[in-house]
């Protein structure tokens, strides 16, 4: 790829072209250079994480960004993947489409969110197209499409206001159209929850099903007491989980909902900002105890960072939270009917009880995870897998 990760459009607006990511000497020279003159702040004394992203840390995950990180090893690892693009809504679209070879398979969408990537899902993607060499059964097999949202990784960056996640779940959906599958399942997370959502509810009739691993649902409207009949400890726990989102990690979210382009001309000029505003949601949101390489290598870590830096897609992902704030053309949604199954993992931002899930979606199947966070598919892939796999299982006849 180019120093402009923006592509023309090519002749054939619907040609489906094999893609491969190359990043330029040029780049990742420019790279080493800004990490060799970085210039970090002070800190206070004793205060390690409280008031960000930890000095210390950071400046060893700098040093072994710049001396120790091999990109081309990560590259080569991404390209094992089968990916492509193609122009969908004027956006040249990238994304991951692995078939499974088992003759019964079905599709399978699955959304990325931010601060993550397609990158989050290289530890799902084997196991969902062959579950027989991942101590599966062929009958759980689908065919995983990953799109890159656009604004995001390999994806053109929308250009005008008011692509938010609607418009997304479009491009989701057309995407699918494109490669030819009617029916399908539908996954996500993070943003990729929410774009699942639309996308569900605005095609029920492509939906095998919706599977979320973030779930956001309020209390049920027109009723007098929203509590009634929610188990005290499903209350005590979503209002536990939005305290800490409120609280502790919902700066970023008002700065990007805010002024995305300011903040975004500091992250897409330095790497060692890009890393700080990345890495600390990545600690923060995970089930790690506060030792984010417990679940995480720096390799994952900084392959994920990389994929915004090489792109330069911090401020256009930035975006979506300003266009999620300020959509001028969104309508209210409904209840999703499709079936939908939540997995709940304990350390996730946002848990809504099954009841008020359940005034906004077709529940019909829930898991309490034992552990994990936000990043489900990286941090806890086997349990994501066997989820998917038994929540699809009774949806598969006729589809």
């Amino acid at each position: 790829m180019t120093e402009d990760p923006v592509t023309e459009a090519p002749v054939d607006p619907t040609a489906i072209r094999p893609f491969e990511i190359a990043v330029s000497d040029a780049v990742l020279e420019d790279l080493q250079a800004r990490l060799a003159n970085t210039r970090l702040p002070d800190q206070l004394e004793g205060v390690e994480w409280d008031y960000g992203t930890e000095l210390g840390y950071l400046t060893e995950l700098i040093t072994y960004w710049r001396d120790g990180f091999d990109w081309r090893e990560q590259e080569r690892q991404l390209n094992e993947f089968d990916q492509f693009k193609t122009v969908l809504d004027g956006l040249d679209t990238h994304f991951i489409h692995q078939r499974s070879a088992e003759p019964n398979a079905i599709p399978l969408i699955i959304t990325h969110g931010w601060p993550g990537s397609i990158a989050e899902f290289t530890k799902i993607i084997g196991p969902l197209t062959d579950p027989v060499a991942h101590g599966g059964s062929a009958e759980d097999a689908f065919h995983v499409v990953a799109p890159s949202m656009p604004g995001y990784g390999f994806s053109d960056k929308p250009r005008e206001r008011g692509f938010g996640p609607e418009q997304i779940a479009e491009v989701g959906a057309q995407l699918m159209a494109r490669l030819g599958y009617d029916r399908y399942g539908i996954q996500g997370g993070d943003w990729g929850s929410i774009v699942s959502r639309w996308h569900a509810f605005n095609h029920p009739e492509k939906a095998v099903g919706l599977h979320i691993n973030m779930l956001i649902a309020g209390p049920p409207r027109g009723v007098d007491d929203p509590t009634e009949g929610v188990p005290p400890e499903e209350l005590e726990r979503s209002q536990a989980r939005s305290s800490f989102y409120n609280t502790a990690e919902a700066g970023y979210s008002s700065i990007q909902g805010t002024k995305p382009q300011t903040v975004g001309y500091a992250l897409n000029d330095s790497p060692a900002g890009q890393a700080a505003w990345i890495v600390e949601k990545f600690r923060a949101w995970c089930d790690c105890d506060g030792d984010v390489e417990s679940v995480f290598t720096r390799d994952e870590l900084l392959t994920n960072i990389m994929i915004y830096w090489v792109t330069q897609t911090a401020t256009s992902s930035a975006r979506l939270y300003y266009e999620s704030r300020n959509a001028s053309t969104s309508r209210p949604m409904g209840r999703v009917e499709v079936p939908t199954g939540v997995a709940v993992f304990p350390y996730e931002l946002f848990i809504a009880p099954r009841k008020w899930a359940e005034a906004s979606y077709n529940v019909t199947h829930w898991t309490e995870m034992p552990r994990g966070g936000h990043f489900a598919a990286m941090e806890q892939p086997e349990l994501l897998v066997d989820d998917l796999r038994a929540f699809f299982r009774p949806l598969r006849s006729g589809n």
